[in-house]
């Protein structure tokens, strides 16, 4: 017991040490700021461990959850104006929806289907995530912020202006509707801006308009020609640390190296620098506000992405559960870990945390370090409680460059580098499932690239299944003269194969008398291929073949008897 005791101790420990500059970093690529990536990692990391199914796994904020989860901020943004404070009920109800959602997998025994997700399709998404992070992190690394840009910003001045009469002239629409004006008291419609709301309202424009990949791919030549030196090189730095310290050991997280080395020392030479987003220290308010009637109401567009990002985190989580499984030489419970998992996310929305699932690199040092029970990923998750409660100033104190940086390894290592090398050796279906997910993943929608990609590859596998089965339906010809023909119908028959079936039979001589059919192997007939066994059957009676049926299995017999095909 002593012996576990202090093995999870120190791997919780260590495996929260390894989660908090990967927390700040991906709060701050998300949108919402580090605080939340914060405290995502800590109330995942403590629910996920407590009730989960996956007893050493360490859960929080991931790169690909993150990626995800900044596009459905990016689309509800845009709905709302660019106005974060209006946006984030919705934000945090949708990342809600996504936890309760993945309760429902869990308690609908759905776990254990993550088999079915080809390694293309996961491999491009991948790819993907990691594509999206080296381009989105590309202007922060340069120091460039498009919304603070003075000269863009005076660009945007006259779409700021008529945003704001639009947005006034709604304002007195819904106030007549509310008969607020009934008493012919005067609606007031300034013509004019104070200076400052012009300023404000180009901002968001232009946060708006920068958002996402093409949005960063539009403002790249602005970035570079408006490139800071300084945060730059405190990118650059970061990133040699990170791949220099691993050389030397990998006891010690080199981002965390990284982020400490760095903000000790542009604070000590007294450098001056764009420090993150600042992180409030206290305990984490509940936002109440999330469960209006008129947030909800506004969901409905939203659940597919909700959707979505539960089953990204139900894929990560569970391919983490096999990766700890194979350490550990234990077995996971794939429906408990998504209750578990679904039930921290919740928790983490309601307090402003950042969705999250099980983090593959922090469950490994988690068990290298001795973590061997949910213990250890409870306790990284109260070390970074602790860090909300107490380190928030100085943590608030960090180069936003440093999180660049860290992120931009991140893109690296999420990227899978051994599937780009072997797209030359795999099949051609499997390449371009790979790359069709990876492109659609950057430039369209996360929502439909694992979608299209898992179509993609659903309608190869019933292709080439098809192709096969169909080899093995012949005709034997052998008693032709006799007037018996036996056909063999070995392999499954279904709606892929179908239409197939129908030319075989249409191939049979009209001299035949009797055909003989034999149907090994057919387990399981779905209604296609019912349908197309009716429709052969009714042809051979007008031409008064008989038709004897052999190796019918007893499942074969009931469904035949069911539809009175026999």
């Amino acid at each position: 017991m002593k012996k576990n005791l202090r093995g999870d101790l120190f791997g919780g420990l260590t495996a929260g040490i390894v989660a908090l500059p990967l927390a700040l970093a991906f709060g701050e690529q998300s949108g919402l700021g580090a605080t939340a990536g914060l405290y995502g990692a800590a109330f995942i990391a403590f629910f996920a461990a407590m009730l989960g199914g996956t007893s050493t796994q360490i859960s929080g904020p991931t790169a690909p959850m993150t990626v995800l989860s900044a596009s459905i901020i990016s689309a509800i943004l845009i709905d709302r104006e660019g106005d974060l404070n209006q946006a984030m009920p919705l934000i945090l109800l949708v990342f809600v929806l996504s936890g309760l959602i993945q309760i429902l997998l869990g308690l609908a025994k759905l776990g254990t289907n993550i088999k079915y997700i080809p390694k293309p399709v996961v491999s491009g998404f991948m790819s993907g995530i990691g594509v999206i992070i080296l381009i989105t992190q590309f202007m922060p690394a340069l120091g460039y912020n498009p919304k603070n840009d003075n000269e863009l910003i005076k660009t945007h001045e006259e779409k700021a202006r008529i945003s704001l009469m639009s947005n006034r002239l709604d304002e007195v629409k819904e106030k007549l509707a509310n008969d607020i004006n009934e008493n012919n008291n005067p609606v007031n419609l300034p013509v004019d801006f104070t200076n400052e709301d012009i300023i404000k309202e180009s901002k968001k424009l232009i946060n708006v308009d920068s958002a996402g990949v093409i949005g960063s791919l539009k403002y790249y030549s602005r970035a570079i020609s408006n490139i800071d030196y300084t945060e730059a090189i405190i990118a650059i730095i970061t990133i040699i640390i990170i791949y220099g310290f691993k050389r030397i050991t990998t006891l010690v997280p080199s981002a965390l190296v990284a982020l400490i080395v760095i903000t000790l020392g542009v604070t000590l030479i007294e450098i001056e620098y764009t420090a993150i987003s600042e992180i409030k220290a206290g305990i984490p308010k509940l936002n109440y506000n999330i469960f209006s009637i008129s947030e909800i109401l506004s969901l409905a567009p939203y659940v597919i992405m909700a959707l979505l990002l539960s089953l990204l985190g139900a894929i990560d989580s569970l391919l983490t559960s096999l990766v700890a499984d194979n350490m550990t030489k234990t077995r996971h419970s794939p429906n408990k870990e998504l209750i578990g998992q679904g039930i921290g996310n919740s928790i983490a929305a309601i307090f402003g945390g950042l969705p999250g699932a099980g983090a593959t690199i922090r469950t490994v040092v988690n068990i290298k370090a001795g973590g061997q029970t949910r213990l250890s990923g409870m306790i990284s998750g109260i070390l970074l409680f602790c860090v909300i409660l107490a380190l928030g100033p100085l943590a608030s104190k960090i180069p936003a460059a440093v999180l660049a940086g860290i992120l931009i390894t991140v893109g690296i290592d999420v990227m899978d580098m051994q599937g780009f090398r072997e797209l030359k050796l795999m099949k051609k279906e499997d390449a371009v499932v790979l790359l069709t997910v990876l492109a659609l993943t950057v430039f369209w929608q996360l929502v439909y690239a694992v979608a299209v990609g898992f179509i993609i590859a659903l309608f190869q596998f019933i292709k080439k299944t098809s192709d096969m089965t169909e080899s093995t339906f012949k005709i034997d010809n052998s008693d032709v003269d006799s007037g018996i023909v036996q056909i063999s119908l070995k392999g499954p028959v279904f709606f892929g194969n179908s239409l197939f079936l129908k030319e075989l039979f249409s191939k049979i001589s009209t001299k035949t008398k009797k055909l003989k059919i034999n149907m090994t192997s057919n387990e399981d007939l779905d209604y296609s291929s019912i349908s197309s066994i009716r429709d052969v059957l009714s042809e051979l009676k007008n031409k008064n073949i008989k038709v004897e049926f052999t190796n019918l299995s007893e499942d074969t017999i009931n469904v035949f008897n069911k539809f009175k095909l026999i």
